[in-house]
């Protein structure tokens, strides 16, 4: 297939070099998205129907063979030699079931190892005397060590992660998911089957992945390009806001008053008290005629415009244009036939551009936000009746700025330059958005999210047990109410696929304390996993726990508060064992990573040793949000869990 696009012969069909360069790029990426991967194989199951798929059963036809992967894959002839999972007829390969065998005879997997087919396994889903078993390839292939970066899960995908996955692209879908359950894999796998689904659709209006850092995005950033996807951009909420240079941090609470949804009205209020009301006439000279637009008229244009709610930037382009079109009436009536030119002329006449730079003046986004957090008598006059005098004293800056360039602005800000901006300007939306560890947003960042995906649907990925800002998201709802999405579908996983049995029952002793409401995660995995707690007595010892895992095959993480970090890190040097940062790709060679608790979610290795339970919870501004970074820091491991302690553990572990 490959070679058959490489060969295409582009010179006789373009009509000019244009032509010739967009379809040459085209080209050029159809060949990327047809590379080979050494150990990905083509295909990983088949199913055998029992009736040809559409045919009429009642004539008897007979069934037929496909086997499915991850791509479509023909022959020289053009005859499908392997379909792609995402097809219709390659959904009762997830879905099936001996209850519903959705007239499939036989559903085969099949086994690799480093891309060498050693195994299948058969079920006859249509044959009663067969036994329902538990699938041995299927527990295998989740319980597959891990090295390297994420990889996809087309072929373990379960029925109930199927139907998110293939949910339809009008709709918003908002998927709660504790460790484990897969909820990062359906979101991702989700973007795949509506690319697949709706193509042109969404080659238009784009597509846009968004994670909690650098470091879980290098890690997911290889799944969609397996899956054949190139398309699609990947970002956090900080690089869609990039109007300003962030060279500061909050502090907690001034962190989050500036991420509060009030904040969006004290805006709203600030950018159009810009807009004030005429005093004086407009009178526009045009030859020897002067036309003469009262003031009185000239307010009612402003008001009608302030009542339609449009931006403000497109209101103030609109203004010139309504006092224009008054004036050509007036010439109308006076038996002149002024045409569209004569009206542009006259909105851009000088004595129309200074009447409305005087009412609707241009206003700078940054500049505004710059203002409130250093004027307080303007914070104050624009923010009375929203936010309380002590919330006001907590966002103000105690020096004053020279100018938008020297300010330090913090992340927190630059949400607000964002929001200021889409006030005065809208800001273009995708076609979909997937917004994974949603559960950290502050409500002002939601906002921004949703802006992007004003006329498109999104993927909201999270679990509420594992916010860790003190602005964590409460409930789902209230977090979809300010992402814009009020309507979306919520949906719960509640089955673990990589976190092992012993591991997560361990972990679900803190949810009565972080998230009293949450339905634990059940784990499905037969191995019940490696677990143990350890009293140690000084990081020698959390070495010593790092190298016995290293012999086991996978990777392996070491994951500290991050106060802890450096001494473990000088402690991993002098003892000589090589270590990784996170988002650093693991080979066979570097398995072990240094992972900072702050860094942690969304990340996952085989083996894990947890360092000092007891200071990762204090390294947080509250014991709620210490708890929530425990439970993250806990939920890691994928084979085997290895805590260490000095100090006594939390309570809430007892």
């Amino acid at each position: 297939m490959r070679e058959d696009v490489e060969s295409l012969d582009i010179r006789d069909v373009t009509a000019n070099w244009v032509n010739a360069e967009v379809l040459a790029r085209q080209i050029d990426e159809r060949v990327k998205a047809l590379a080979d991967l050494g150990d990905t194989p083509l295909f990983f199951g088949r199913l055998d129907y029992l009736h040809a798929p559409g045919a009429d059963r009642a004539e008897g036809a007979d069934g037929e063979k496909f086997y499915i992967g991850r791509r479509h894959v023909h022959d020289a002839d053009g005859d499908p030699m392997v379909i792609d999972w995402r097809a219709p007829v390659s959904q009762p390969f997830y879905r099936a079931s001996r209850k519903d065998p959705m007239d499939i005879a036989l559903r085969r997997r099949f086994g690799y190892t480093g891309g060498d087919l050693t195994a299948y396994e058969d079920e006859h889903l249509s044959d009663p005397a067969e036994a329902a078993t538990a699938g041995r390839l299927l527990q295998q292939e989740i319980e597959r060590p891990r090295v390297g970066p994420m990889r996809d899960i087309v072929a373990t995908i379960q029925p109930e992660q199927d139907e998110i996955v293939r949910s339809g692209l009008s709709g918003t879908v908002c998927v709660q998911g504790g460790p484990g359950t897969g909820k990062t894999a359906v979101g991702l796998h989700r973007v795949a089957y509506l690319l697949y689904a709706h193509r042109e659709r969404l080659a238009r209006t784009g597509t846009l992945v968004i994670g909690p850092n650098r470091s879980f995005l290098h890690y997911i950033e290889q799944v969609l390009p397996a899956l054949g996807e190139l398309a699609v951009r990947q970002a956090t909420v900080d690089d869609l806001v990039t109007h300003v240079e962030v060279r500061a941090t909050d502090d907690a609470a001034a962190a989050t008053v500036k991420g509060d949804a009030r904040m969006a009205e004290v805006l709203r209020r600030a950018l159009y008290s810009h807009v004030t009301m005429p005093t004086e006439p407009v009178v526009v000279v045009r030859g020897s005629r002067r036309w003469r637009i009262p003031a009185y008229e000239v307010e009612d244009m402003v008001r009608e415009l302030l009542d339609r709610d449009i931006r403000y930037g497109a209101a103030r382009e609109a203004l010139p244009q309504r006092i224009a079109h008054a004036v050509l009436v007036r010439m109308e009536r006076a038996g002149e036939a002024p045409d569209d030119r004569v009206q542009d002329a006259v909105a851009r006449n000088s004595a129309v551009k200074a009447a409305v730079k005087a009412i609707w003046p241009p206003v700078d986004p940054a500049k505004l936000v710059l203002r409130l957090l250093t004027d307080a008598d303007f914070l104050a006059a624009h923010a009375d009746g929203i936010l309380t005098e002590e919330e006001r004293k907590t966002i103000l800056w105690a020096r004053p700025v020279r100018s938008v360039r020297s300010a330090k602005w913090s992340a927190a800000d630059a949400v607000l330059i964002d929001e200021a901006t889409d006030l005065t300007e809208r800001t273009p939306s995708l076609g979909h958005v997937v917004l994974d560890e949603a559960q950290d947003l502050s409500p002002m960042q939601y906002r921004a999210v949703g802006r992007r995906c004003t006329t498109g649907s999104a993927t909201v990925l999270g679990d509420l047990a594992q916010g860790t800002t003190p602005w964590a998201t409460r409930t789902w709802e209230e977090a979809l109410a300010h992402l814009g999405k009020s309507d979306a579908v919520i949906e719960e996983l509640t089955a673990g696929f990589r976190v092992p049995t012993d591991v997560i029952a361990y972990a679900s002793r803190l949810l009565p304390h972080i998230a009293p409401g949450l339905t634990p995660v059940a784990s499905i995995r037969e191995n019940p996993g490696f677990f143990e707690v350890r009293t140690t007595a000084g990081d020698a010892e959390v070495v010593a726990a790092c190298e016995e895992s290293l012999r086991h095959e996978g990777s392996v993480a070491l994951i500290a508060a991050d106060p802890r970090v450096p001494a473990l890190a000088e402690a991993l040097t002098a003892a000589g064992l090589p270590y990784l940062s996170p988002g650093e790709e693991t080979t066979a060679r570097a398995r072990l990573t240094l992972v900072p608790a702050s860094l942690a979610k969304g990340l996952e290795y085989d083996y894990v040793v947890l360092d000092e339970p007891r200071a990762v919870v204090d390294a947080e501004p509250d014991e709620r949000t210490g708890l929530r970074r425990l439970y993250v820091s806990l939920t890691r491991a994928v084979s085997g869990l290895t805590i260490t302690h000095t100090a006594p553990l939390p309570p809430q572990l007892s």
